[in-house]
């Protein structure tokens, strides 16, 4: 698959790890909907790649990770037409199995904390900050914040943030349980990566199930979720890692994972 040409992200794939770079770090990385139409095909051809197995969503420069829409472009009268995956091409993503970390340094606010939610797991910088101020403002999260936060931290932590919205620091989001590990801020993109060489120690296939299962069982009683047939869990026992997996632990060695 080439390489696409990109105005306002920047995509690099290696070692079956995807990043995705916002790079717009003179607007704190605010996004447009073109910017949401890069960013929803550059994660469309990570979807459909096999041999790209987790995603890395981060923002360009010190100040930011997303510093959500870009108002001045909504003040000018642009194209506000959104990708049907949402804002960022990853709110409303709700067909992707493979993780998806989010390496934040800088703020988050509004729907780049929105876009962070809807990753797998968050890791971030010590200059990390996050908020939903959108009721200061007269507006809402409606990009999946008000219905995904309460499900990530409980439902008072989360009307702590959603009926003020304050910003809450990397440590407060670490204690939370929002955030998976604090860094300083040039171990930020190392950490991540570090992570995702972790998850691709694990089976892919297995990996992906696991995602599903999980988001799949929100809200399911335990009984009906455990008897609930999932695609990815056939797929999974299906597949050659299902053998692989293992034949190399019987053989001491490391598995030779194919991603199917």
């Amino acid at each position: 698959m080439s390489k696409p040409a990109y105005q306002f992200i920047t995509t690099e794939a290696c070692r079956h790890v995807y990043t995705v770079t916002i790079n717009r770090p003179d607007l704190m990385n605010a996004l447009h909907p073109p910017a949401s139409q890069e960013l929803a095909d550059a994660w469309d051809r990570f979807a459909a790649d096999p041999e790209l197995w987790v995603g890395i969503i981060t923002g360009a420069g010190d100040r930011a990770f997303c510093a959500g829409n870009d108002l001045k472009y909504t003040a000018s009268g642009g194209d506000m037409t959104m990708p049907p995956s949402g804002f960022g091409g990853l709110t409303s993503r709700f067909d992707c199995n493979k993780p998806i970390i989010a390496a934040v340094g800088g703020v988050a606010m509004g729907g780049g904390f929105e876009i962070a939610l809807a990753s797998d797991i968050i890791i971030a910088s010590e200059t990390a900050r996050f908020a939903l101020p959108e009721p200061r403002v007269g507006l809402a999260a409606l990009a999946g914040g008000m219905q995904r936060l309460p499900r990530q931290i409980g439902l008072k932590n989360a009307m702590a943030m959603l009926l003020t919205g304050r910003h809450v620091d990397a440590p407060e989001a670490y204690r939370l349980g929002l955030v998976q590990e604090v860094t300083p801020p040039a171990e930020l993109l190392p950490r991540a990566n570090a992570w995702a060489d972790e998850i691709n120690r694990c089976a892919p296939l297995s990996v992906r199930a696991s995602k599903a299962v999980a988001l799949g069982s929100l809200g399911v009683p335990l009984d009906e979720a455990m008897n609930k047939n999932f695609k990815e869990l056939g797929d999974l026992f299906g597949s050659e890692d299902f053998r692989e997996g293992p034949r190399a632990f019987a053989e001491k060695r490391k598995p030779n994972w194919k991603g199917r």
